[in-house]
């Protein structure tokens, strides 16, 4: 049965009592569930809040009023209205949503449970968890538990069996109201642009005629033999150096540094340093620095219908660092690993994340995520026994923010980003400092994770276009025998391809989570998240006992609800929820489910293993958790147990690829040998968990809730020993109960949100919807080059 078809939920069929025990009426003149006719006067979400778009897969789109379910703007608040106009293009509401239900009164929140609150659908039903009462506004707010399906229909079900304070039931449309709603179409975007890729649709807009890799830059073979490479050290500069443009003041200006080879000279044959075309569709104004008069923005993928497939505004040519192992190529070709780098991370990371490949046989690639690797003018320099080879990186960082600096991946170029200049006023010639938000933060990292996902599966076509490397041989990599794997970053647009793309055979996500807005809030990010907080119109910075400025009063899975959340504290629960709600489509969880629970016809399942580990900082353990329910994974998840290691006062985010935890010997062991045969080993009993034993430790942080205004310095508070977090019920099945009988809905309930627009729910003032730019260059560098995101 479809999504849609199951909407044999409905209010007209839904019959007898609750888990079987009858509905109480309330008391006269007690506590109502609200039926208005506009947001936040009413339950939310609601296909009430939709009207009809044969342009959508849903039939749907979202349609939030100006004056009736948010204000109109000015200067001082625009970021409301950008963030409801790219809403508005959405065909249905979020896959994990944030719901909403307004009283009339107080009630008593401890009769809440998943019996009288919860949403019911294809899957069955699944309860409200993270529950937050606001006694300012008497509403009752909760966020699914399970990750629901894309174009379906749901019913959120609130009953009579909640009590008021004085422990009477409180009135819910007569005895349940049923408000249904349509889920949104997340994954199609990226979907529809891979087959584009596949017919050659994609190549041929963008103006590619030729995808292969190359290998050569004016004339010259960047291609060395690995012991002819002089050792990588950084004082005086020597081996393989990398030369980056940091500034747009003087470009020709390249800042030198050495590149960390891990690699064993013997074990590897040879490394090679080229270049591959791939369609690019962020735009790109010619200046940086825009919301032009078109609606367009850098570094935004403009969205487009969900029946419609994204076209390119052109092509780029990436820079890949290709790594080969000793000897003639097998019949066939090597097998080839590509990696993706992590956040602020670059290709070359590849000689740190990729020890032993070679020597098991295996060829490794990679290339920059979006807007990585600062500027175009980025050169890398190699020294052998007979001299010194100059070349271009292909950096994929610009300017956006115009503060004249182009960094490694934050705010230039994978993001929609805040303005540090603008024209000044009159003279548009003439720039003028500022700190002001772009028309499109909220997009976040969303198109910069699918523009990731595309540059990925166009060097895998590349690949299988054939590689021919100078020097080596012709058609040296397999056609078929392609994998991934990926760290942090890498992990998480590695999920979004594992679940999108057939070509490869297998993957191994490493150090993953999402969605980036609770990475950023739960680690040690949150203090540059609350940077991007302060920028946005208006200010949404609340104060509170919360670190860095900001107090959110939206505690853990298993935490007890919110009672008494700080003023400012749901205005950034429901920004947070919104922008969650936009960035599905490039969001990880959103494609968890295609890669075993609901995998696509022509995308089959394939040999996964992911790897995270206890107390990760960086990218805090219940964000991993989000991945794993969503698609019930937690069977194929290794997790290392740094708080039972020599390192535990480390953050051990970056155990792949950081020789200065005591775990990574063993999950690059644990690695190599999943890349070369599909089987997930056990490189060290004591040290890692192989699946997770516990789920649950993927619920909790293990340190101190940064809302707490607790100061942590990661793992090591609490120090080792604090062991398993308690066994949430909540964590089993993927967060699915099994469906209930719920009473026959009243003819008030089937009303429910059916009238029209009225003049006193125009009144609500400053709606929630204040959408920041979680664009993010809330992810700025941190302590330890692998501690990235």
């Amino acid at each position: 049965m479809t999504g849609r078809a199951a909407g044999w939920l409905t209010a007209a069929a839904l019959l007898a009592s609750v888990a079987g025990a009858a509905v109480p009426a309330r008391a006269a003149g007690g506590v109502h569930v609200l039926q208005g006719t506009a947001y936040r006067q009413a339950i939310f979400p609601n296909d009430a809040l939709t009207v009809a778009d044969p342009t959508q897969l849903t039939g749907k789109r979202v349609n939030f009023r100006v004056g009736v379910d948010y204000p109109a703007c000015d200067a001082t608040n625009y970021s409301i209205c950008d963030g409801y106009t790219l809403l508005n293009t959405l065909d249905g509401f979020d896959l994990m949503p944030r719901v909403v239900v307004p009283f009339s009164g107080a009630i008593d929140v401890a009769s809440v449970n998943a019996n009288d609150f919860f949403i019911q659908g294809p899957g069955g039903r699944t309860a409200l968890l993270q529950l937050v009462w606001d006694p300012a506004s008497n509403t009752l707010s909760g966020i699914s538990n399970a990750f629901l399906q894309e174009d379906s229909q749901y019913d959120i079900v609130v009953t009579s069996a909640i009590k008021d304070p004085a422990g009477n039931a409180i009135d819910a449309c007569g005895g349940a109201c049923v408000v249904a709603f349509t889920t949104r179409s997340a994954t199609p975007e990226l979907e529809n642009i891979r087959r584009t890729l596949d017919s050659g649709a994609a190549y041929t807009a963008a103006g590619i005629s030729n995808r292969k890799l190359t290998f050569t830059q004016n004339g010259v073979d960047d291609v060395f033999t690995a012991q002819s490479v002089m050792p990588s050290v950084a004082n005086p500069l020597n081996g393989m150096q990398r030369l980056d443009q940091k500034t747009t003041t003087n470009p020709a200006s390249l800042s030198s540094s050495a590149i960390p080879n891990l690699i064993p000279p013997t074990e590897a044959g040879w490394f090679a340093f080229g270049s591959f075309p791939s369609p690019r569709y962020q735009y790109r104004s010619a200046t940086f620095q825009q919301d032009d008069a078109g609606g367009l923005t850098d570094a935004q993928i403009p969205p487009v219908p969900s029946t419609a497939t994204p076209q390119p505004f052109g092509a780029d040519r990436l820079g890949a660092i290709l790594i080969l192992p000793v000897g003639t190529p097998p019949s066939g070709g090597w097998p080839v690993a590509i990696y993706g780098p992590g956040f602020t991370r670059s290709k070359f990371d590849i000689f740190v994340s990729a020890d032993h490949n070679a020597a098991a046989g295996i060829a490794t690639i990679a290339t920059d995520p979006a807007g990585h690797a600062f500027g175009p003018n980025s050169a890398i320099k190699v020294t052998t026994a007979t001299g010194t080879t100059q070349f271009l990186g292909y950096g994929r960082g610009h300017d956006l923010d115009g503060d004249g600096f182009i960094g490694d991946g934050l705010s230039d170029g994978v993001e929609p980003t805040d303005h540090k200049t603008v024209d000044k006023p009159g003279d548009p010639t003439q720039k003028v400092l500022a700190d002001v938000a772009s028309h499109k933060m909220v997009d976040g990292l969303r198109s910069g994770l699918i523009q990731t996902v595309v540059d990925q599966m166009a060097l895998a076509r590349s690949i299988k276009a054939g590689v021919d490397v100078p020097g080596v041989g012709t058609d040296v990599l397999s056609h078929t025998d392609i994998s991934y794997y990926g760290l942090s970053f890498g992990g998480i647009y590695g999920t979004m391809l594992m679940g999108t793309d057939p070509t490869f055979q297998r993957g191994l996500l490493n150090s993953l989570g999402a969605p980036i807005v609770d990475i950023a809030r739960l680690s040690g990010f949150r203090g540059d998240l609350s940077a991007s907080l302060k920028v946005t119109k208006p200010d949404l910075l609340n104060g509170g006992p919360g670190l860095n400025g900001f107090t959110e009063s939206l505690l853990l899975r298993g935490d007890p609800p919110v009672t008494s959340p700080l003023p400012g504290a749901v205005l950034l629960q429901e920004t947070f929820a919104s922008v969650n709600w936009y960035d599905r489509a490039g969001s990880p969880e959103s494609f968890a489910p295609y890669l075993r629970l609901r995998p696509r016809a022509d995308v089959p399942p394939k040999p996964l293993l992911f790897q995270s580990a206890y107390a990760d900082d960086t990218v805090p353990n219940p964000t991993a958790g989000n991945i794993y329910r969503a698609g019930q994974l937690f069977d194929l998840v290794t997790y290392y147990r740094n708080d039972r290691t020599p390192t535990y006062n480390s953050d051990p985010h970056g155990f792949l690829a950081d020789p200065t935890l005591a775990g990574r010997t063993d999950a690059e062991a644990q690695m190599t040998a999943f890349l070369k045969t599909g089987t997930a080993i056990n490189p060290n009993p004591a040290w890692f968990e192989v699946p997770v034993a516990e789920p649950s430790n993927f619920s909790c942080l293990h340190y101190a809730e940064p809302e707490t205004g607790t100061a942590w310095a990661g793992p090591m508070d609490p120090l080792p020993g604090t062991g398993d977090c308690p066994h949430l019920a909540a964590d089993d099945n993927g967060g699915w109960l099994a469906a209930v009988s719920i009473p026959q809905v009243t003819a008030q309930g089937q009303q429910l949100l059916q009238g029209t627009p009225n003049t006193a729910a125009g009144r609500v003032g400053l709606l929630p919807l204040v959408l920041l730019g979680l664009g993010l260059a809330a992810l700025l560098a941190r302590r330890r080059p692998q501690a990235r995101v």
